[in-house]
């Protein structure tokens, strides 16, 4: 579950990690008032969506006075940033950059543990810092149980290249953000910038926050995010069906039969669009499993469908259990019962348990939005072409 900046800003807050005041704004309006609240001059107004790229789709702005906050907030509030509809905005005063830095917590599955990441080259994109400077990223394995202790931090403030006088401020901050980590059931923790004002005050300026789901059990409060904020929550929506649903940033829609299957699909439909224009990637990851019915296929279709990132379907299928003329069915008996909500063009692989049977199927069934290609690469490609023609 990955939280709102705002959202994080105020979790921050719960453990006494130092962040900077912040309001919310559905509305032009609120926004004024919520200018004329925090009682400063100048203001950060940020469009909340999850997603990335917000600065360069100029969900990200500065403004000064209450009629400039009122216009520069109605601007945010009208965009679509990928696909994600801007409905909230945050407003924190701005802040006195003197030097930015970039702290994260993760899981690192490859090594069965956490990792923290640190840099103090902060407010790039971190990729970008990490392919082409790669030397700039400090990596430190952290242990489960012991997580950051003073003598952790120490030694990653050092290892980062702090300045000594920093040290001190930065541990401090980087243990707390520790026990936002561990005591939220996070998976990841990111901070970027942590920045140092001109007053030597450590401050986390902004914060993404992903939330283990395995462990909601233990977090009523959790309740409190679930809400819809921005964009259709597709993934509130496949939960409620029973769909195993991520929602991804590309426009390629993908449905398989099997976890392995499905993340096979996703690495073959990324490298079939790499080299197209907008270079096209999975919008989703969305196991099926063993059934395939109509119901099944109709539910997952519509959630891809009303994603309005994804411009293109593609369907991979080994029949194993379930065989290829059940999800062929499925497939034509889904989009019977989507009619007008089918939109998109819907590439097939079928193989394995009954797969000519199954293209029999789907070739009498003639429907328009069908394209049956014999293997997974020729249909991540079908796919990756239809999704780049698209945007």
């Amino acid at each position: 579950m990955d939280l709102l900046e705002y959202q994080a800003r105020d979790l921050f807050e719960q453990f006494g990690v130092p962040v900077l005041p912040g309001r919310i704004a559905t509305t032009p309006a609120e926004a004024r008032a919520a200018y004329d609240d925090l009682g400063v001059d100048l203001v950060v107004i940020k469009a909340q969506v999850r997603t990335g790229g917000r600065g360069k789709a100029g969900g990200v702005k500065l403004a000064r006075g209450a009629d400039a906050v009122e216009k520069t907030a109605a601007e945010i509030l009208a965009l679509d940033i990928k696909g994600h509809r801007v409905e909230t905005v945050m407003l924190s005063p701005g802040a006195d950059i003197a030097e930015e830095y970039y702290f994260s917590i993760l899981l690192d599955r490859a090594a069965g543990g956490y990792l923290a990441m640190v840099s103090i080259e902060g407010g790039m994109d971190i990729e970008t810092l990490a392919v082409e400077r790669p030397e700039a990223l400090v990596k430190v394995p952290l242990d489960p149980v012991e997580g950051i202790t003073p003598t952790v931090a120490q030694r990653i403030v050092t290892e980062a290249g702090f300045l000594p006088d920093d040290h001190r401020a930065v541990g401090e901050v980087l243990q707390t953000l520790w026990r936002v980590f561990h005591e939220s059931d996070a998976t990841l923790v990111e901070v970027n910038p942590l920045v140092k004002t001109g007053s030597g005050d450590i401050i986390a300026l902004d914060g993404k926050v992903t939330l283990d789901g395995n462990a909601d059990f233990r977090h009523p409060e959790w309740e409190q995010y679930s809400e819809t904020t921005g964009d259709v929550d597709l993934e509130r929506q496949a939960r409620e069906l029973d769909l195993n649903y991520v929602k991804l940033d590309g426009s390629i829609g993908v449905i398989g039969n099997g976890a392995g299957l499905v993340m096979s699909s996703l690495d073959v439909v990324a490298a079939a669009g790499a080299d197209l224009p907008g270079a096209p990637k999975p919008a989703n990851f969305l196991d099926i499993g063993g059934g395939a019915s109509a119901t099944v296929m109709a539910n997952g279709l519509r959630i891809i469908m009303s994603d309005p990132q994804v411009k293109s379907v593609f369907v991979n299928i080994f029949g194993g259990i379930t065989a290829c003329n059940d999800v062929a069915n499925g497939i034509v008996h889904a989009l019977d019962m989507l009619g007008d909500e089918a939109r998109l063009p819907i590439v097939v692989r079928l193989d394995g348990n009954s797969v000519d049977v199954g293209k029999a199927i789907l070739a009498e069934a003639r429907h328009p939005l069908i394209i049956v290609k014999n293997t997974m690469d020729e249909a991540a490609r079908a796919a990756a072409q239809l999704a780049a023609e698209g945007n």
